[in-house]
């Protein structure tokens, strides 16, 4: 894949990742096999063993006479370090590497990657400033959806799905974007969704219902291509709604959310698990969606509050660069 080489990636959150069980994560048409040990290391080689091309990902873990986590593989079982050495059998002489490591930067618990490639753009600090004032409630909507990584994007800044694509879950009778603010790879969405009040049945059915006003201001943060935040204010919580989008292949990518909340009441704890829950349908209904199109379908209508997608498209055809025209409006 040429597109997009020198963004960064976020591939997972620590939490996602039990110590010494290997997971198989796929990041600009290579699969790798990521692992983290009892000591907290995280690692990750191609997922394909030099020997046979068996899967690592399905081997497991083995802690070797350093103190150092190996991953081995299932069919021979063979060990290799994190630099991709082995060493075979009837010698006692380590290889050279032979699966060369995918090159991570760990933040905390936020593990991202170029891919290898030469960053062009940094990564931005705003997760660490999160996770440092919220609380971490968990992971939801992980998803590895048959599409390509414009038409996900295109997805997730359309403004005008939510009344369509989710209209039986939040019942918005209408979206407003108040606001656009063009930063280059960087943008700020201010939309305004008057919605149906809830019945009793549907609080009944979703308590988190409980917690979305009759008008949802939403404040969406962009960073080109990997991330959307939206910023929730409410009487009862404070919540940062982290997506990311990772392009696994050229017709294949990635999504995941992390949950962040600052409670300003004790009711607000009791819906953790609701929200999860309410999120891990909004991107389950997205996928649906993206399942189902057309997606080399040329475009012969335009509607209003499209400006996300135009900051999208613009980006796509230009990274790493910036080019006119700004969008902010």
């Amino acid at each position: 894949m040429n597109q997009l080489q020198g963004a960064p990636w976020l591939l997972a959150h620590r939490s996602m990742l039990k110590p010494n069980q290997p997971m198989k994560i796929s990041l600009l048409g290579n699969d790798y096999v990521l692992w983290q040990d009892s000591r907290g290391n995280i690692n990750a080689l191609p997922n394909a063993c030099p020997h046979m091309g068996a899967m690592l990902s399905e081997g497991w873990c083995v802690t070797q006479s350093d103190g150092n986590s190996a991953i081995t593989c299932p069919f021979h079982a063979l060990e290799f370090d994190n630099l991709g050495c082995t060493v075979l059998p009837g010698s006692n002489k380590q290889t050279k590497s032979l699966l060369p490591p995918l090159e991570l930067v760990i933040q905390g618990d936020f593990i991202w990657s170029y891919g290898s490639y030469e960053p062009k753009i940094p990564i931005p600090a705003i997760m660490n400033e999160i996770a440092t004032e919220y609380e971490f409630i968990g992971v939801t909507g992980e998803r590895s959806i048959p599409t390509d990584l414009l038409s996900l994007l295109l997805n997730m800044h359309d403004y005008n799905h939510q009344n369509g694509t989710h209209r039986e879950l939040f019942e918005i009778e209408e979206v407003q974007v108040k606001q656009f603010i063009d930063e280059g790879l960087h943008s700020h969405a201010y939309l305004s969704q008057p919605r149906k009040q809830p019945t009793f049945r549907d609080i009944l059915r979703n308590p988190a219902q409980l917690a979305m006003p009759k008008v949802l201001e939403a404040h969406l943060e962009n960073f080109f291509p990997f991330m959307g935040l939206l910023h929730g204010e409410d009487k009862l919580l404070s919540l940062k709604e982290c997506h990311f989008y990772l392009p696994e292949a050229d017709c294949q990518s990635r999504v995941f959310v992390l949950i962040y909340m600052k409670a300003h009441s004790p009711i607000a704890h009791l819906l953790k698990r609701n929200l999860l829950k309410l999120i891990d349908v909004v991107v389950d209904q997205d996928a649906r969606i993206l399942e189902r199109i057309y997606a080399n379908a040329p475009q012969r209508i335009k509607l209003n509050n499209e400006v996300g997608m135009d900051w999208v498209r613009r980006n796509f055809d230009s990274f790493p660069a910036v080019v006119e025209p700004n969008l902010s409006r």
